[in-house]
């Protein structure tokens, strides 16, 4: 007999779901404040974003080397709900010492970042938790939907996140405020309080304390991979101090690391592919090709949003101040919302032509809401972003004819990333503007798609592969220094007068060479599941 969802206990659950989206996309209001506040390059302004997500690989990286170390998987001995409640208070913590700093007349850039990182190393620990927390509290058959339920939330937090710091930093539309180191103190002290809340909630809760029987599967070399990994990433977030120490330019430390990073990963699976002992679940290539995808994917998406304020403080693209951008963030983020929330319609037993209208009408009442947000924060956006309901319908019609196969959805949503960057590329104002927006509704399917067809044929490798991948995550901390490091070559062309290419304009250039990556892994990873017997899109097209 089916177990039945426990829907009270997933409800509790879903909280920090919406946790790690308010927090995240709240970077990107925070990130052009930080870099007029403390004097930041693009570079330095974009460690906002690595320590964020720099936390998400180091707190993976050290969970799963103590369990190595202690032969037993830690998560699993303490329970997914001890596991949310302690990465809870962690997360207490750094907001805390980002409040205490904000009001204490003394915050420096290096203080902020620390109290991001452990933030988000709380994070780190709430996120290995929940999402196998999400699929144990009901029937395994059922677990997708309660994933993509949290998803949705998640989504849902990207969307209030950037409006309501940008609130509390500027004021309202009508009542705008000299933004203030200070203002974010009350912010963070209420997040602090939500975050104790939460975990206070989880405490008392009727929750089972779940946890997984798999095994521990040993891959020493794998561990050495990751390590060396996690090694070549710190002079990213210790920049400023490595220049000083070496002479070596920032451009080149961000550029060097990251390209030594995806020679550890494609050295790793070809060294696996010779003699696979010893390298556990990055024995397989899909695997391996997965982590790549899934550091390229988080990457481009949070490069394309980090990044989008300095290119909308240009004049050709809205002249925009820093205190004036929320809508447009928003926009982005609720893009991924419309996406996923559209896609979610694909996990319920549903009738073939009740899918397909749903599938053109959530989309538009998703933008409803978007709009209705920004309403009642004050900002009249309706005439405004009428016709970005002309990507939306695109993006609809693209996931209706991907049939919910995830190589064919995926080559279709990169593919036309990639278009949508071309055009941002060719064009200037709005325009522009909202083809940089429109990648959110590709990138919103694009991690579903990447993770099933990276943990495919892996079997008792499952559970270690998917915590490979999520330590993946660190793309979202070096990819965009990396496009701010491209931003920062007009500070020379300024200082030359102006002349010369628009490098804050043509930095999107770097996400164009993702998403055609992203394309090119779809086509990929077939072939090396097709060479395993493994077709996961005629598995897909044969259960409907």
């Amino acid at each position: 007999m089916s177990q039945q969802t426990k829907w009270s206990q997933f409800g509790v659950l879903i909280i920090v779901f919406f946790f790690w989206g308010f927090v995240a996309a709240s970077n990107s209001i925070f990130i052009p404040f930080c870099k007029k506040f403390f004097n930041l390059d693009q570079i330095q302004s974009q460690l906002v974003g690595s320590a964020f997500y720099g936390a998400y690989f180091y707190g993976s990286l050290i969970l799963y080397l103590a369990s190595a170390i202690g032969g037993t998987d830690l998560l699993n001995k303490i329970g997914y709900k001890k596991g949310i409640i302690y990465g809870l208070l962690i997360s207490v913590v750094g907001a805390l010492a980002l409040a205490f700093i904000s009001g204490s007349g003394n915050a420096t850039f290096g203080l902020v970042l620390l109290s991001f990182f452990i933030i988000a190393l709380g994070f780190s620990l709430q996120q290995t938790s929940a999402q196998p927390f999400a699929i144990a509290l009901g029937s395994p058959e059922t677990g997708a939907h309660r994933l993509n339920m949290g998803g949705s939330v998640n989504s849902f937090g990207t969307l209030l996140g950037p409006l309501v710091v940008s609130v509390v930093l500027f004021g309202s539309v009508a009542a705008k405020k000299e933004a203030s180191i200070t203002n974010i103190q009350t912010l963070y002290f209420f997040l602090s309080g939500l975050f104790l809340l939460a975990a206070a909630i989880f405490a008392f809760a009727k929750l089972p304390k779940t946890t997984s029987d798999e095994k521990l599967e040993k891959s020493p070399k794998a561990l050495y991979a990751l390590l060396i990994i996690g090694l070549i990433f710190l002079p990213v977030l210790f920049a400023d101090f490595v220049k000083e120490q070496t002479g070596i330019s920032k451009t080149a430390i961000v550029i060097g690391s990251l390209l030594i990073i995806l020679g550890i990963l494609f050295t790793s699976m070809f060294l696996a592919s010779r003699n696979p002992e010893g390298w556990g679940a990055m024995q397989y290539p899909q695997l391996v090709l997965g982590m790549v995808a899934i550091f390229v994917y988080v990457g481009v998406e949070v490069t394309i949003d980090n990044n989008f304020a300095a290119l909308l403080k240009l004049p050709a693209f809205g002249g925009y101040d820093e205190s004036e951008i929320a809508h447009l963030v928003s926009l982005y983020w609720g893009s991924l919302m419309i996406g996923r929330w559209t896609g979610a319609v694909s996990v319920f037993n549903l009738p073939k032509n009740t899918k397909r209208v749903l599938g053109l009408v959530v989309p538009v009442v998703a933008f409803g809401l978007i709009l209705f947000v920004n309403y009642l924060k004050g900002d009249n956006v309706v005439n405004e972003f009428l016709p970005y309901l002309i990507p939306i319908i695109i993006a609809a019609l693209a996931f209706l004819f991907a049939e919910e196969k995830p190589v064919k959805l995926l080559l279709t949503v990169s593919v036309l990333a990639a278009v949508a960057i071309l055009i941002s590329l060719v064009t200037t104002g709005m325009i522009s503007n909202f083809a940089i927006i429109s990648c959110g509704l590709c990138c919103s399917v694009m991690w579903p798609c990447i993770f099933a067809l990276a943990v495919t044929g892996l079997g008792k490798y499952t559970s270690q592969g998917s915590a490979f991948l999520i330590m993946m995550i660190l793309g979202g901390a070096i990819i965009p220094p990396a496009q701010g490091a491209i931003i920062d070559l007009d500070q020379a062309r300024l200082a030359g007068g102006g002349e010369g290419p628009n490098f804050t304009h043509l930095s999107y250039i770097l996400p164009l060479i993702c998403f055609a990556y992203l394309a090119w892994h779809a086509l990929k990873t077939k072939g090396v599941l097709k060479k395993q017997g493994l077709d996961i899109d005629a598995q897909v097209a044969g259960s409907h």
